[in-house]
């Protein structure tokens, strides 16, 4: 538009601020992003500048993050810093939020996802950052390896690069700043069987049934609690870890409906597999009412799975009395 009017009118446009390629990124636009990249490979302080100007472009300008997906270098120029520049302290801690965070914002490029988490050095350098950065950064690995997780490919990728065990430990430090975007990453990655093992293997059920009794996030972790028990193994662990009398406590105690549900579909799952829990649910049922409370105001999905209880419970005592 800006050519034409300028054609239109006689005028002829020399300043290169104003040569505006399909994509609409100006060639000034173009020849900083690779100055900031070359200066990655610069001295700490140029690195340092260039780092916090580059998450700053790729969080405002969406051209910006388009830009790395368009040469093999530019990723790797990113992170040399990080995978070379280890300098005598360490990585400095400014300077790896800053990497950290600008691979964040080219995840949500929905063209970059593929590219970014296949590029040699990524997935280590989060699971680096979960485990070593300030806690911003950890909260942003986590953040970027849940962006990533929307591709299928990468959900593999991500958990036989072994991502879930250190997400699982910053899950269970239990830091407000990173609670949500760990539950959210480690929720994405279990949705693949491999990936449910891998969490199960990890030590997930007992972090967040430790997490849930500390009413920390419930909604998401009962979530991800309810998506582990479709895992033999979790369901196992769930049980042993006293699983039933917290779910059944959550069920009272919250208004969502959601949340209500994820605990009786859980709950249908460990009765179906474990017939010792059925005492718990019975004296429940008998002090408090509150799977029959579900199966008449429950979700469609929680009324199912309640009733469903409800039968099981039933057919017992009717056994017993047979016996």
């Amino acid at each position: 538009m800006i050519s034409q009017w300028c054609k239109n009118r006689g005028i002829e446009l020399s300043d290169p601020v104003l040569l505006v390629n399909e994509d609409g990124i100006t060639e000034s636009e173009r020849d900083h992003f690779l100055s900031l990249l070359q200066k990655m490979s610069s001295g700490l302080p140029e690195q340092k500048e260039a780092a916090k100007e580059l998450r700053s472009l790729t969080k405002r300008m969406p051209s910006f993050r388009a830009l790395f997906g368009e040469s093999i270098h530019a990723i790797p120029q990113l992170l040399s810093p990080l995978s070379e520049g280890k300098f005598e302290d360490g990585i400095h801690p400014e300077l790896q939020e800053d990497v950290i965070t600008t691979l964040l914002n080219l995840s949500i490029h929905d063209n970059n996802k593929k590219l970014v988490a296949e590029s040699p050095m990524v997935i280590p350098l989060l699971i680096e950052a979960l485990q070593s950065g300030t806690i911003q950064t950890r909260s942003n690995a986590a953040a970027a390896l849940f962006t990533l997780s929307a591709l299928d490919s990468n959900k593999a990728l991500i958990g036989k690069s072994g991502a879930l065990k250190p997400l699982i430990a910053l899950l269970d430090e239990g830091h407000p700043l990173a609670m949500k975007d760990v539950a959210s990453a480690i929720f994405n990655l279990c949705i693949t069987h491999e990936n449910k093992a891998r969490a199960v293997r990890d030590g997930a059920v007992r972090t967040i049934l430790k997490k849930i009794r500390n009413r920390m996030h419930v909604d998401e972790l009962l979530a991800i609690l309810a998506m582990l028990s479709s895992h033999p193994k979790a369901v196992e662990e769930m049980g042993e870890l006293g699983a039933v009398p917290c779910l059944l406590c959550v069920i009272r105690e919250t208004n969502c409906g959601r949340n209500k549900e994820n605990c009786i579909a859980v709950l249908h799952t460990i009765c179906l597999n474990d017939r010792t829990k059925w005492k718990e649910i019975r004296e429940e049922e008998n002090t408090y009412g509150t799977i029959s409370e579900l199966a008449q105001n429950g979700t469609s999905r929680s009324k199912r799975k309640a009733s469903g209880i409800l039968d099981r419970l039933n057919r017992t005592v009717n056994l017993t009395h047979t016996a």
